[in-house]
């Protein structure tokens, strides 16, 4: 059995993981769903302090407050930052670090940096008290983050419980020491295909370029951007199947 630490992305909290995690835990693992500083019942948490570092900090406390180790950390969408610094900070503690629909950031670059500049300019300007409000689902199909698979009941729960995104998550830069770069790595792609994954890790995108290593092993679960809302069963078996696909020593099965 494994050990998950699932992370959200944006304007999510742990309880955006209840619909995998129940599979995940009726097979026998267990699973620690994080909400990050900030967000849902931690949303009282001042906003302006709070970013890429203190994301980061949420998961390695939690990986020694729990004493855990062999974790399969996975990173949703805007959280990939938070997971991406944490195995960076505890590698020996990661068995495998996984990306659902979402890549590691690069050291030195926010995550913002890597968006379209008309995105993040407009993003950044309508910013409320340093927080991001949750966009139309049309703006978020626009940028990227289709709602393909969510009903309208699903849409309108999701935004009900959404949390305002402190900034700082996503303009401060990450710092990495490179101690985590050959950890075992998956990417669970839902908003693209394989092939087109694949052609930009070949024109060298600044968000797919890294994922051509040997560490990285890329699979495809066809949905929109919010996996855990629109397939959670497959989403879970899917983490789980990755988890045992990890040798004994850390080596990610081919």
């Amino acid at each position: 059995m494994s050990t998950f630490v699932l992370v959200p992305g944006f304007w999510l909290g742990a309880w955006a993981w209840d619909d995998v995690a129940r599979p995940l835990r009726e097979a026998g693992h267990t699973v620690h769903a994080v909400t990050p500083a900030g967000l849902a019942e931690r949303a009282a948490e001042p906003g302006p302090e709070i970013g890429v570092e203190t994301h980061i900090a949420d998961l390695t406390d939690l990986l020694t407050r729990e004493d855990l180790w062999d974790v399969v950390l996975v990173g949703h969408s805007g959280g990939s930052t938070a997971v991406t610094g944490a195995a960076d900070r505890m590698p020996e503690r990661i068995r495998r670090v996984v990306y659902l629909d979402s890549g590691p950031v690069p050291d030195g670059a926010a995550l913002g940096d890597l968006w379209e500049p008309e995105h993040r300019a407009h993003v950044l300007a309508t910013l409320v008290d340093g927080r991001h409000p949750l966009p139309s689902w049309e703006e978020l199909a626009a940028a990227g983050s289709s709602a393909d698979g969510l009903d309208d009941a699903a849409r309108a729960a999701v935004r009900e419980r959404a949390t305002d995104q402190p900034a700082a998550t996503f303009t401060e830069p990450l710092r990495l020491t490179g101690a985590g770069a050959d950890l075992p790595k998956a990417l669970i792609s839902c908003s693209f295909p394989l092939e087109q994954v694949r052609a930009m890790i070949a024109s060298g995108h600044p968000y797919f370029a890294q994922l051509g290593g040997p560490e990285w092993e890329l699979r495809e679960l066809p949905t929109g951007h919010w996996p855990m809302f629109s397939r959670p069963a497959e989403t879970a078996a899917v983490l789980a199947e990755l988890a045992e696909r990890v040798g004994p020593e850390g080596s990610a099965a081919r």
